[in-house]
């Protein structure tokens, strides 16, 4: 009897294991919209003293865009960092990555001291999909799996849909890398900011841009880290830092699995354009601003297969990792360097000043 026990216990136990495995959240396969978004609750219940979801605008088809503010809640203003993801519907590794990262940080938080302290000095705000009409409709069908821009009407002569968001920014809007075609992939929109999920990131960001220290964006694919400007008339005054953060990231990234990722401006090595989400956050006064271009180099593109979902997040988020200690770092460090100098300072005009009153 006790052996019959004993055996029906373990049955049970092992039922309730697999159906713990089962219920796991699955980061290395492509999740639909909806699954995402339970993910995003889930991971607020099983973390409520880091993180919480906060709705910051809507969709053309009035769905609720939100983010993941991630940190410990310090009562005081807190520096940030800001990443979203899918802002071109097809690019499914994006969001991929985005959902990755987040799990990453939060184990991270709870036993590296390192993420500690980087979640009490800052905030981290995540969007996992933030073109999110787009992205449901890449997966209506094998027909709309491409699919890239948002899905607002073009103008009243025009019969097609969506404007590329990520031309649609207040930076140099409209100049340059973009087709004047409504039903074009990288139509601009009508004005600069003209569509709710771009303007959503401008008000969110903008209302508090002082708190960003770092403002990435999430792509795929080519295996680049583009630096601003996209625009190829400017040039960014903090080039040579970014180039040099870039450059220290794509190491990072390549010591992972091997792979090499290319460090510059878009025009230097993809193609010039304007209107990226990107150069607005540097215009705006951002620090350090970058675009992530995930895998591949084109052999399977915007469809990338889910066995390379795990390796490609690894990677990227060695990279991304490096530039945000080094923002974190630079902001902290730095002005504890500055404060010990003043003191230091201080310090000895008081001892000159007695030296010569004596």
């Amino acid at each position: 009897m006790l052996n019959s026990v004993v055996l029906s216990l373990a049955v049970l136990l092992s039922a309730m294991g697999a159906d713990t495995v089962e219920r796991a959240y699955d980061y290395y396969r492509y999740h639909p919209m909806h699954e995402i978004s339970d993910w995003m609750e889930q991971t607020v219940k099983e973390n409520p003293d880091v993180v919480k979801i906060v709705q910051y605008g809507q969709t053309y088809e009035k769905r609720v865009i939100s983010l993941l503010k991630i940190g410990v809640n310090t009562g005081e203003k807190k520096k940030a960092i800001w990443m979203d993801c899918g802002i071109h519907a097809r690019e499914w590794i994006a969001p991929a990555f985005c959902q990755y990262f987040v799990s990453q940080i939060l184990q991270a938080y709870k036993t590296d001291p390192k993420m500690a302290d980087m979640m009490k000095n800052m905030d981290f705000y995540v969007t996992p999909v933030l073109n999110i009409d787009g992205y449901i409709f890449t997966w209506a069908n094998e027909s709309t799996r491409l699919w890239r821009k948002n899905r607002s009407p073009g103008p009243a002569d025009c019969g097609c849909f969506g404007t590329d968001l990520n031309r649609n920014f207040d930076a140099n809007w409209g100049t340059s890398g973009i087709s004047a075609n409504c039903c074009g992939i990288t139509y601009p929109g009508s004005q600069p900011v003209s569509e709710p999920e771009a303007a959503a990131v401008t008000y969110f960001v903008g209302s508090r841009i002082d708190q960003f220290l770092c403002f990435f964006t999430i792509h795929s694919y080519g295996q680049m880290l583009l630096v601003p400007y996209d625009h190829g008339n400017f040039t960014d005054p903090n080039y040579n830092e970014l180039m040099e953060v870039g450059l220290a990231a794509a190491e990072a990234i390549k010591k992972v699995h091997g792979k090499h990722y290319k460090v510059g401006t878009s025009p230097d090595i993809l193609y010039s354009h304007s209107g990226s989400s990107k150069d607005w956050a540097r215009f705006s006064g951002i620090p350090l601003s970058f675009t992530f271009e995930l895998r591949d180099n084109g052999t399977f593109a915007f469809e990338l297969p889910e066995d390379q979902i795990q390796p490609t997040c690894e990677e990227a988020y060695s990279g991304a990792l490096h530039i945000i200690t080094y923002a974190h770092d630079k902001a902290f460090n730095g002005a504890v360097a500055a404060a010990v100098a003043n003191l230091c300072a201080v310090l000895l005009a008081v001892a000159v000043t007695g030296t010569n009153q004596m």
